[in-house]
């Protein structure tokens, strides 16, 4: 089957950007300062795969799973186009979720990942036959509460398709193999890749939680908005969801530096086959951040894998100069970093130096999109609630 990216319009690459709403002249790129390399030693990962296992097992034989194609059959959301108005310097391709989720006080959306990612350029980038936009949220407890879960939205992104998204719950196993159980997990959800089967999302404090695509759960839609796990019998609930994803393991993070990474953001390097993390820290006055300047760390996977090995040494760490860093992708020995502070997308190789992009407000997580036949991009998207647009510019646009 042919599949091809649905373009809502090609006509649109006029240099203007999106800053808060208006539409603005994109000015050229700035000068800037530059990263400078850290022991790669200093930083290390243990991964651990199989620490949900026989509570996995259980629950899904009791639960039964359902394939990524499943899902989508069943997607009950409509993403709708951005107005007409707004624009991006080297726009490729856009979207916005419904209204209810474009506006919603108690929901954001944070990290961006693709199917390209997950399986490259082979078949137009279909995983289970469905070419996809995957986009990490965190829900706080109301609008004004603390973080209380985590889930996933799968966007369609073929033309063969609907225009539809589905949003699936994040879930922590929990009681035993005899009495299989899942709970929320209350994380900021920061940034996520997809890589093979895995879904990595980052965990600020710790490192990454492991999902695998394959163990898609069904569960009872019903109940109160606040029942999450076994209910009776063979009825569980997960707030009114009807498919969760379990984790299956845990990557954790450990330096001899001193002082721990903070995973604000991630992103999948196909080239070089690693992921790279960039930390959210502020210049000096933040209470909920550190106050220092930020690091951007290189973790490669296993060899032939789409796994980290037990223990896994860097293979590159930056010192950076920038600062409110909540996106960064690499590809190709370049590298993008964006600040939400500065509305900025800073764009660097050891080669050629820096370069800085005026960009857009409330900024998240990038995503580097692989294209055999057309021009790169990159993904990323917007947190601000009436503001959530989704979107994809033409790489070249913000590097070489």
């Amino acid at each position: 089957m042919s599949v091809r990216r649905r373009n809502l319009s090609r006509a649109v690459l006029a240099a203007v950007l999106l800053v808060g709403g208006a539409v603005v002249a994109a000015p050229a790129a700035e000068a800037a300062t530059v990263p400078t390399a850290l022991p790669t030693s200093q930083y290390t990962l243990s991964a651990d795969y199989h620490q949900f296992d026989a509570v996995n097992t259980a629950l899904v034989s009791t639960l039964g799973t359902a394939a990524v194609h499943t899902v989508m059959d069943n997607a009950n959301h409509d993403r709708t186009a951005l107005p007409s108005s707004v624009s991006v310097a080297g726009l490729a391709d856009w979207f916005r979720f419904d209204s209810a989720d474009n506006s919603d006080c108690a929901n954001y959306p944070q990290g961006i990942t693709t199917s390209r990612d997950a399986v490259g350029t082979a078949d137009s980038g279909n995983y289970d036959g469905h070419q996809l936009v995957l986009v990490s949220w965190y829900t706080k407890d109301g609008c004004d509460g603390a973080q209380a879960r985590s889930r996933i939205t799968l966007v369609d992104w073929d033309a063969t398709y609907p225009n539809k998204y589905r949003k699936v719950l994040l879930v922590e196993p929990t009681g035993t193999a005899a009495a299989p159980d899942f709970k929320d997990i209350p994380i900021h959800a920061g940034g996520v890749s997809w890589y093979g089967d895995y879904l990595y999302v980052a965990d600020t404090g710790h490192g990454m939680r492991v999902f695998d695509m394959r163990k898609i759960l069904k569960t009872n839609t019903g109940g109160t908005a606040g029942q999450i796990g076994h209910q009776t019998g063979s009825t569980y609930y997960a707030h009114n969801y009807a498919y969760v994803l379990p984790q299956v393991g845990t990557i954790t993070s450990k330096t001899t530096s001193g002082t721990n990474l903070s995973w604000s953001s991630i992103s999948l390097d196909r080239v070089s086959k690693s992921i790279v993390m960039a930390e959210y820290t502020c210049a000096s006055g933040c209470t909920a951040y550190p106050n220092r300047a930020p690091r951007a760390i290189r973790f490669p996977f296993a060899a032939g894998a789409t796994t980290f090995a037990a223990t896994t040494t860097a293979s590159e760490a930056l010192q950076l100069p920038w600062y409110n860093l909540n996106g960064v992708a690499s590809h190709n020995s370049r590298w993008w970093f964006n600040s939400s502070g500065a509305k900025k997308l800073y764009y660097w190789t050891p080669a050629t130096g820096a370069a800085t992009h005026t960009w857009v407000s409330s900024g998240e997580s990038l995503s580097y999109w692989e294209d055999a036949t057309n021009a790169d991009l990159l993904w990323t998207l917007q947190e601000g609630a009436g503001n959530r647009n989704v979107f994809a510019v033409t790489q070249a646009t913000y590097g070489a």
